[in-house]
């Protein structure tokens, strides 16, 4: 009982400025908590023994001191609750702390460097331009010059700090007043509507962070934030983003952006423009004026609204520019049909500078008008093709006199394949080959008046039948081409030789192995439309070989020229005589023979193709401006209905061709 009076006598000592002292005396007579409750006469009678046999007096006021007994047996239990409550609570604030001042010096040695940020170094890009000098494609990331806030215009950075963060002249890098905003503004909503980062923090996370939403993540944001605030001024912290933030349409950097979509550099955007690139920072695709142009225009009379409200510009006129704001200048919302012919250029570009890490752009040999109208008879050959089982087609158009490529389409939809059947895909020509044998014939003395008979014939037990199953007895070598007849061109190509036939092949520019067997003539050793070209250009250059190509020249950014075409040609492969005979024969069969649904208005030579069972169906033909290859086909070589080099090739060529010539005079062809 002894150690319970003890016990019970501190908590009691504590409540002295509670209770005052006589209280306090009699919470000291108390026996102990837990002890049985007595009557009044109790603490007399106890008292007496005790005085009886040690002395001591009886303490005072032990009736009042009784009463305050029962009130502090109801305040003490919560006292030893809180105690241990109190003590563990501080405890773990204390080492709370130390944890997260751990945590933040971790993380503070685990950032990068930001001292170099401002000198910036990128990898290099490739842009492409047009053989009228247009740019059409770019390669890599897109950067342009970098450029201070100083020297852009001055509606830019009034514009992003406007629509992105109004208080960044005045926060550290973090705005608690945006964030509570924003805050309630997303709970107001519903949704999230509204983001609390400033533009210091987005440039933390876009330069240093990846995008996962972990709270070590936002640890760093903050103290790079923090630290980009204590090295950088507002000026160059907003420099710094500008230079670096993505724009979309692989532009990084207003400069870029400013290029891209206005053709101008970011010094001398108007205010329409800037409120357009200010805008595309929430969302550089969604925004985009090529991906959706009236959203872009709505997001960026939003901007405008904000410029005004901060004073920038006055509500008149941000409705006045917002009814206009800008005129698109740039290659945006070019199709994708040309990427064919980049993606080849693209890949050819290490061939002649090797790997560089600097920017560089290629002059290339693309016509853009003729681009887009070799997309649309392609386009529209195939909508006709539908339903005759055709599901690819592939043109090739370039200038037989240099063999720059000008045109060429790769499939039925970039996006859909990659794939690009004018260069890549080998396909069995068919009688597209048997002007090599009628060229082999003509340069071994052979005549286009010569007689030879179409008739059955038979090698090594192999019997090549006409296309029709007919058979025309006697005829001319002109009649022979122009009807495609297949057992006169073996027969021919078997007086000639075969070997003599490859060699042909050869100066032509063929560099596979040819078959030795007798369907050489008819045209099984497989090839790409590219590679027809240029044969076909050959003959329509008076046999001058051309080596097809699509890169004039290639420059390091600083102006340098690292590669640039040779202007010298060729040496002639081909008699001039028997080439501008060639011409004479094929001329025929566009004008009479199965090619007339590729006649034009003006002198036109061709030869159609067809492999078997229908598998793949050719045009090739030329004018003294063009040389243009079409083929038609399914990638997995499902054979179609009836389609022949004859039909719809021949259409798509015709139509390409039309519209390509529109405004030329009309030239002779060299014949003979």
């Amino acid at each position: 009982m002894a150690r319970s009076s003890s016990s019970a006598s501190k908590p009691t000592r504590k409540t002295r400025t509670r209770s005052g002292a006589k209280a306090a005396a009699g919470s000291r007579a108390e026996p102990g908590f837990g002890a049985p409750r007595k009557s009044k006469a109790a603490p007399k009678a106890a008292a007496g023994k005790s005085g009886a046999k040690s002395g001591a007096r009886r303490p005072r006021g032990s009736g009042r001191a009784s009463t305050r007994r029962g009130g502090g047996r109801q305040r003490s239990p919560l006292r030893r609750l809180l105690r241990p409550l109190l003590k563990w609570g501080f405890l773990a604030a204390f080492w709370g702390a130390v944890l997260v001042a751990g945590l933040l010096v971790w993380h503070a040695f685990q950032l990068p460097d930001i001292h170099d940020l401002d000198r910036y170094t990128r990898p290099g890009s490739v842009r492409m331009t047009a053989s009228e000098g247009a740019l059409f494609a770019s390669y890599g990331p897109l950067h342009g010059e970098p450029v201070t806030v100083a020297e852009m215009s001055p509606h830019l950075p009034a514009a992003v700090i406007a629509i992105e963060d109004r208080r960044f002249p005045y926060h550290f890098g973090v705005d608690p007043i945006g964030l509570a905003r924003a805050m309630a503004v997303n709970i107001w909503a519903g949704r999230v509507v509204q983001g609390g980062s400033t533009l210091t923090q987005q440039l933390a996370k876009n330069v240093f962070l990846s995008h996962d939403r972990s709270l070590s993540r936002k640890i760093r944001e903050l103290l790079l934030a923090f630290w980009l605030e204590s090295e950088f001024t507002k000026d160059e912290i907003l420099s710094i983003y500008l230079n670096r933030v993505y724009f979309g349409a692989g532009a990084y950097g207003v400069d870029a952006a400013a290029r891209k979509y206005f053709s101008k550099s970011a010094r001398d955007l108007s205010l329409g423009e800037a409120a357009l690139l200010a805008g595309m920072l929430k969302g550089p695709s969604r925004y985009s004026p090529a991906a959706d142009p009236a959203l872009a225009k709505q997001r960026t009379a939003v901007v405008l609204g904000a410029m005004a409200d901060i004073g920038y510009i006055d509500p008149a006129t941000a409705r006045q520019i917002a009814a206009n704001p800008y005129q698109l200048r740039g290659p945006v919302g070019r199709g994708a049909g040309h990427r064919y012919f980049s993606d080849w250029i693209y890949d050819q570009v290490p061939s002649f500078v090797g790997t560089r890490s600097d920017d560089m752009s290629v002059t290339t040999t693309l016509d853009l008008r003729l681009q887009t109208l070799a997309e649309q008879a392609v386009g529209a050959g195939l909508e006709k093709g539908r339903a005759m089982g055709a599901g690819q087609a592939a043109l090739v158009a370039l200038d037989p006199r240099t063999g720059a490529v000008r045109a060429m389409v790769g499939g039925a939809d970039f996006q859909a394949s990659q794939f690009n059947r004018a260069v890549q895909a080998l396909r069995q020509p068919g009688s597209l080959f048997k002007p090599v044998v009628f060229l082999a014939a003509l340069e071994a003395g052979w005549r286009p008046t010569d007689l030879i008979n179409d008739t059955p014939i038979a090698i090594a037990g192999w019997s090549p039948g006409n296309f029709d199953g007919k058979y025309d007895g006697v005829i001319t070598l002109t009649e022979a081409l122009a009807e495609s007849r297949n057992a006169a061109t073996i027969r021919l190509q078997e007086e000639v030789g075969r070997r003599s036939v490859r060699d042909v092949a050869r100066r032509l520019g063929f560099s596979e192995e040819l078959t030795h067997g007798p369907s050489l003539g008819l045209g099984v050793d497989e090839m790409s439309p590219l590679d027809v070209a240029g044969i076909y250009a050959t003959f329509a250059n008076g046999g001058r070989p051309v080596t097809p190509h699509g890169i004039e020249e290639i420059k390091a950014r600083g102006g340098a020229t690292l590669y640039r075409l040779s202007s010298s040609g060729l040496p002639t492969q081909i008699s001039d005589r028997a080439a501008a005979t060639l011409t004479d024969m094929l001329m025929e069969t566009v004008a009479r023979g199965t090619g007339h649904k590729a006649a034009l208005d003006r002198p036109v030579a061709g030869k159609t193709g067809t492999s078997q069972n229908y598998r793949d169906a050719w045009f090739a033909g030329y004018t003294a401006d063009l040389v243009t290859v079409v083929w038609v086909g399914n990638d997995d070589g499902t054979a179609m209905k009836k389609v022949t080099g004859g039909g719809l090739p021949a259409e798509i060529f015709r139509d390409f061709m039309d519209a390509a010539h529109a405004g030329l005079p009309r030239r002779a062809l060299a014949g003979g």
